[in-house]
């Protein structure tokens, strides 16, 4: 067991030592530190961006870290970087890491929230394109194909990539704040064309043969709901909801009503599927019988 341990302790020393050689490789000392610098102003004007009661340290913390970001990208080989400590922007990456994208929230008031993004792709010299949020500005947010400077903005928590019947795309799931009594799930669509990237394009498949661009998925602020991609069932999987009146008199709203819909992968497109988990049981479901068939009740008696 000891000659096992040493042996052990002796692969892992090498490992750290050649991923510190890499990380030198990468950057060198002067850089090292001052990414490090600039990680630690950025994770403190993010926090203040998210977290911070009075509007105008948003906005300000929310200008001040733009230019800082650029700044601490222009480094050579900073896509390398991973900026761990910016705990409240999301850094999302494909399988193939070819680019990362950026993305983070500003809070102007209670029916109004602001997106920032940017993507930065894998290149030793920064290669960064800026994504300029014109949510408020799209009329139909499900039909349309959006350029950067015209992008439907949200904070995205995860990244598909996905072989399209023509070449490879990625969905990027968000979550959008929109209003106080209302907020929204997008699924939305990532190709390169030409090397520029677009925003939406006909992958999600409906009945009769309909096609959207993106998903937008808009719910009642009350309650929490599911739209992501589920590894073990291969779906994108998605509440049902009903509509009914708010609670604080906001009018006709959407609810979840405990049914799941799903998209499927299909030929590179995704097909809804329109009722998922449709096994019906004679009772509610419940861990272990209470009283049924039991020799004594609940006193002890038989």
């Amino acid at each position: 067991m000891k000659k096992v341990l040493f042996f052990l302790s002796l692969s892992i020393l090498g490992f750290s030592q050649l991923s510190a050689q890499d990380g030198a490789a990468v950057f060198s000392e002067e850089s090292q530190v001052f990414l490090k610098e600039m990680e630690d102003t950025l994770a403190l004007l993010s926090y203040a961006v998210i977290n911070d009661s009075l509007p105008e340290h948003r906005f300000g913390a929310c200008r001040e870290m733009i230019p800082k970001l650029v700044k601490a990208l222009k480094v050579e080989n900073s896509f390398q970087y991973p900026f761990e400590r910016l705990q409240s922007v999301s850094i999302q990456y494909p399988q193939d890491s070819s680019f990362r994208i950026f993305s983070w929230q500003l809070y102007v008031d209670k029916d109004d929230y602001r997106y920032f993004g940017a993507i930065q792709m894998n290149s030793p010299e920064l290669k960064l394109i800026p994504l300029v949020d014109r949510s408020f500005k799209i009329e139909d947010a499900e039909n349309a194909t959006l350029s950067p400077e015209e992008w439907y903005g949200s904070v995205y928590y995860k990244l598909l990539d996905v072989q399209g019947p023509q070449s490879k795309y990625y969905l990027l799931f968000g979550f959008d704040g929109y209003s106080f009594f209302r907020k929204r799930k997008v699924i939305d669509v990532l190709s390169f064309q030409d090397g520029q990237p677009v925003f939406g394009a006909p992958v999600f498949v409906e009945e009769g043969n309909q096609r959207k661009h993106r998903v937008v998925r808009e719910y009642s602020a009350e309650v929490s709901i599911r739209c992501n991609y589920d590894e073990l069932l291969d779906l994108i999987i998605f509440d049902h909801f009903i509509e009914q009146n708010g609670t604080y008199g906001e009018g006709p709203v959407n609810y979840p009503d405990g049914s799941y819909e799903a998209y499927r992968l299909q030929g590179g497109l995704w097909w809804h599927v329109d009722k998922v988990f449709d096994q019906i049981s004679d009772e509610a479901p419940r861990p272990a019988p209470i009283l049924d068939n039991r020799t004594k009740d609940i006193f002890g008696k038989q």
